[in-house]
This record gives structure tokens, sequence and C-alpha cells, in this order.
């Protein structure tokens, strides 16, 4: 395969038999590239990383700066880089802060591997991958801050069923699997949505549907 067709992704751990695992499977997945491990923050955000990638595995807990708290560092000196959070618990303070700091997604360390491969293609692609136990904290604390609003226009029955899907951290291959239909249909419906909803990521229609009690 093409390295310009390659998802690229750096890695940082602090466990090193974590790391290591990390390491291997991306690094063993056709698609997917590793390109960096990291122990801590520091270093990348000192001295930059090896090559930029695509995608960031940031562990939240880490020695010195937390990873919850470098996201925003790296969000603003690496704007293009699609940062995706890994953690033991969720954390729903932790889970906040990453998300308002940049970051696209939050999984716990339990993810099986394919569903880790899978959520560094969703982040990539624009996706914004949580596990559910995580999907339903974020739905959470948007529902203690949101505010009713209008919307110009309304949303099939079919399209507000696939957002509560989506919002509950449900995949696109999952939502195609209960729809029955092709991934690339599915992507259809979603970019009417987003069309609907004046949007561009799935992170920010959950969050405006949430806003406008569309879902709950």
């Amino acid at each position: 395969m093409n390295d310009n067709n390659l998802i690229r992704v750096s890695i940082i751990e602090d466990d090193e038999v974590t790391r290591e695992c990390l390491r291997l499977l991306v690094g063993g997945t056709p698609g997917y590239a590793c390109v960096g491990t990291y122990e801590s923050v520091e270093r990348p955000l000192q001295t930059g990383f090896e090559v930029v990638p695509d995608v960031l595995l940031l562990d939240v807990h880490l020695p010195g700066m937390l990873g919850s708290e470098a996201v925003r560092l790296f969000h603003d000196k690496y704007p293009r880089i699609h940062i995706l959070m890994l953690t033991v618990y969720a954390d729903q303070a932790k889970i906040f802060e990453s998300i308002c700091n940049g970051a696209c997604g939050y999984l716990l360390k339990k993810t099986t591997p394919a569903r880790l491969i899978e959520a560094i293609r969703e982040a990539h692609d624009g996706g914004a991958p949580m596990t559910p136990e995580i999907a339903r904290k974020v739905v959470t604390l948007f529902q203690q801050t949101a505010r009713p609003e209008q919307l110009d226009e309304d949303l099939t029955p079919h399209e507000l069923r696939l957002l509560r899907l989506l919002a509950e951290g449900c995949s696109y291959q999952d939502a195609a699997d209960q729809f029955r239909v092709s991934i690339n249909t599915l992507r259809n419906h979603i970019r009417s949505i987003y069309d609907k909803l004046h949007v561009h990521s799935k992170s920010e229609a959950v969050s405006k549907a949430l806003r406008y009690r569309l879902i709950s």
C-alpha cells in the first residue's frame, strides 16, 4: 500500500506493556502505521513528533502533565491531528475536560482490538468514537447544560433513530447493520443529518441534537 494511504498513528502511554501492545496492533493492521510511541507528553510537545501522525492515541493519566491537560496544547500546535483519548476509568470530569480541550473521541482501554482499530479509522474520517459507557456520560453532561432551541428543518424518524444510536456510541458499521443498509448508504443518511443541523461532525450533530431536545 502507498504510504500516502496509510493512517499514521502515534501513541502516548506510560505503561510499557500497554504501549507495546498498541504499537503491535496498529503496526500489524493493514492500512495503518505506528509512527511513534512515547511514555509522556513532554517529549513530543517540546521537541515535536518524529513523524506527525494523523491520529494520536493519548492516555489520560500520565506521569508529569496529564493527557487530559495536554490535549489543548497538542490541538493548538497540531490542529490537523485527531486526538483519541484512552483511559481505564470513565472519569466524567476528565471526559468533559478532554473533549472541551479538543479531543475527538474517548475510549476505555478494555475496548477490543477490532473496535480500537475501527475507532482510529472513525477519528481519521472525522467521527467521534466513544465506548458506550463514555457516550452515556457525555449525553448526561450535555443534558445538564442543554438549552431548548428551535430547528428550521425537521429530521425524519429514521434520522432521529440514527442520531440516538450515534449518541449511544454506536459505530457506523453497527448502525448500518441495524438499519440493514450498506456503510455508504448510512454515510448518506449522516450527511443529510449534518446538512439539516448545519454541522460537520458526529460530535457536533449529537451535541446540537441534545441542545434542541431532538434526542434524550
